[in-house]
C-alpha cells in the first residue's frame, strides 16, 4: 500500500509512528495487567512513552527467556538473535525509525526523553547473561547478582525517570534522591520477582539469581524480603518529588509490590518453589485507587 496523493511526508510518518505506538500497546496488554494497569493511571503525555519502553525491554526478556529456545533456537543462535536486536535498537535511536514497529516507537521515545546507550547497553548487557546452555546451573553471587539486577531493572526505573523529567526542573539534591529512588524501586521490583519466580528460574531457566545452587530457606526468605523492605522505602521518598501527573502510577505500582512482599514474607520457602505468590485483582484495584486519592490531595509541582 502507498500513501494516497494527498499524504505528506509528516502525515506518512505519523501514520506509521501511530501505528507503532499500538503495537508497543499491544505488548503490555498482552503480557501485563498489572503494568498496564499502571500506565493508565499516568499522565497523558507520559503514557505512550512508557508503555514504549515497557514493549522494548520485553521483547528483549523474550528472547534469552524461553520464546526463542521453545522455538527451536539453541543459545549461539539465541545469542545472535539479541545482537540482531541490539543493533537495531541502537540503529533506530540514532536514525529516530526502524522498519520494527515496537523499536520504531521505543527510539521515539529515547530520542525525546534523552535515553541513550548509557542506559540501553547494560540492559541488554544482563539479558545476554541470560543465555546459557539450560544443563548448566547458573549461581549468581551478590556482586554478579548487583550487575544484573542494575542492568536488567534499575536502568529500566532510569529509563521512566529520564520521560517523567523531560520536561522539568529539579535542584541537583532533588535530582540526586529520584535517581536513587529510580534504581530502587526498579531493583525491588526485580527481587520480588526473583522471590515469585523461583520454581520457573530453578527448575526450567537453571539459574539461581538469590545465591547458590542450594533452595532457598526461610532464613534467606526473610533476609530478601529485609532487603526488598528498604529498597521500598527508599523509593517513596523519592515519589513525591515526581511531577504530579506520573505520580499515582509510580505509587500505585509501589504499593503492589509492598503488598506482594508482604504476601511472600508469610509464604514458606518451600512454597515459593510450588507456586507463584499472587495479588488478587481486587486488591490491585484498591490500591491503584488509594493512589489516585493520595495523590489528588497533593501539591503540584
Amino acid at each position: 500500500m502507498t500513501p494516497t496523493p494527498s499524504d505528506t511526508p509528516e502525515e506518512s510518518l505519523g501514520r506509521f509512528s501511530r501505528a507503532a505506538d499500538t503495537a508497543s500497546t499491544e505488548v503490555i496488554r498482552t503480557y501485563s495487567t498489572s503494568f498496564g494497569l499502571a500506565t493508565r493511571l499516568l499522565g497523558e503525555r507520559h503514557r505512550q512513552h512508557i508503555r514504549n519502553i515497557y514493549a522494548m525491554v520485553r521483547i528483549a526478556d523474550e528472547i534469552v527467556d524461553g520464546v526463542a529456545a521453545q522455538a527451536g533456537l539453541d543459545p549461539s543462535a539465541q545469542e545472535a538473535s539479541l545482537a540482531s536486536y541490539v543493533s537495531a535498537t541502537h540503529r533506530a535511536m540514532q536514525a529516530g525509525y526502524s522498519t520494527d514497529l515496537v523499536l520504531h516507537a521505543f527510539a521515539r521515545t529515547a530520542r525525546e526523553c534523552g535515553i541513550g546507550e548509557d542506559l540501553t547497553q547494560p540492559f541488554f548487557d544482563s539479558m545476554g547473561a541470560d543465555i546459557a546452555d539450560s544443563t548448566d546451573f547458573t549461581a549468581y553471587d551478590a556482586d554478579a547478582h548487583e550487575r544484573y539486577v542494575y542492568g536488567s531493572a534499575e536502568v529500566v526505573g532510569l529509563m521512566c525517570l529520564r520521560v517523567f523529567l523531560r520536561d522539568e526542573q529539579r535542584t541537583a539534591r532533588e535530582q540526586e534522591i529520584l535517581t536513587h529512588g529510580a534504581r530502587q524501586l526498579g531493583a525491588a521490583f526485580q527481587n520480588v520477582n526473583f522471590l515469585r519466580d523461583l520454581a520457573d528460574d530453578t527448575d526450567r531457566l537453571q539459574r539461581g539469581y538469590l545465591g547458590g545452587a542450594d533452595r532457598l530457606t526461610d532464613a534467606d526468605r526473610d533476609a530478601w524480603v529485609r532487603t526488598i523492605t528498604t529498597q521500598l522505602d527508599d523509593a517513596a521518598r523519592s515519589i513525591p518529588l515526581l511531577p504530579k501527573d506520573a505520580r499515582a502510577a509510580v505509587r500505585s505500582a509501589h504499593a503492589l509490590f509492598g503488598a506482594l512482599t508482604r504476601r511472600i514474607a508469610k509464604t514458606p520457602a518451600a512454597a515459593l518453589y510450588q507456586r507463584r505468590v499472587r495479588v488478587p485483582d481486587p486488591v490491585k484495584a484498591l490500591l491503584a485507587a488509594r493512589s489516585v486519592l493520595v495523590t489528588s490531595l497533593e501539591r503540584d509541582r
